[in-house]
């Protein structure tokens, strides 16, 4: 990492969402990941005082727990939004494949394609870190229950894809419920409960018996980011 990039994680208290915001530098272009709707005059902030300009906002995933502000972002500033190419969301400006990348001034992401916690799942590789979403959380995994969920493809994604990387690698998560910030492959791989399994079965099995409640924003939230709703119509 440059000494003059930007990287800002912010937190949403009641998702436990992790949102990021993304430039070479003071003055320059500036991306967002995950960004949560309630705190749009946050970002803007932020970015009126680095004087950024944000070209890019990307979700990871349709999520079930927060409505996005992907499309209020757009609507201030007229940044791209960009999503995966198996997004079901009708808004989206620039639809991402697997291995693709999205660049900005200096900066530059490369898609990984990690579906399992919906079928929409991507993880964004930028240098040293990756940007996991659901996929990969610190001592966990996103749950498959839902929006077209699949442990087996979980499995394929985690044990093919991300734990593939360079062990250094920094993972930032779209979520955390314990307060930490980030973790590494490394760590990951050594001491997530979730990852020391020996067959995509035992993952499965481990997935299947977890009988957790849906989000409690989940059939306002999922709908709303499908179509794009932003503050004025919620």
């Amino acid at each position: 990492m440059n000494k003059y990039m930007i990287f800002q994680q912010l937190f949403d208290e009641k998702s436990s969402t992790y949102t990021y915001v993304i430039s070479s530098g003071e003055g320059r272009e500036a991306l967002i990941i995950d960004p949560v709707i309630e705190h749009t005059e946050k970002y803007i902030k932020i970015l009126e005082n680095l004087k950024l300009k944000l070209v890019k906002v990307i979700d990871t995933h349709i999520h079930a727990d927060h409505i996005t502000a992907l499309n209020e972002l757009n609507k201030r500033t007229s940044c791209a939004r960009v999503m995966g190419e198996n997004s079901k969301s009708e808004v989206i400006d620039l639809k991402i494949k697997d291995d693709e990348k999205v660049k900005i001034e200096n900066i530059e992401l490369k898609a990984m394609y990690t579906p399992g916690h919906t079928d929409c799942s991507y993880s964004y590789l930028m240098n040293d870190r990756v940007f996991t979403g659901d996929t990969l959380l610190i001592n966990g995994t996103g749950r498959t229950d839902f929006q077209n969920g699949s442990s087996y493809d979980a499995y394929e994604s985690l044990f093919n894809k991300l734990l593939k990387l360079p062990e250094k690698t920094l993972v930032y998560p779209a979520h955390d419920y314990n307060g930490k910030k980030f973790s590494t492959i490394e760590n990951e791989k050594n001491n997530n409960p979730r990852l020391q399994v020996k067959s995509k079965e035992e993952y499965a099995n481990i997935m299947k018996n977890l009988n957790l409640a849906n989000p409690k924003m989940m059939d306002i939230a999922v709908p709303a980011n499908v179509k794009g709703l932003t503050l004025d119509q919620i």
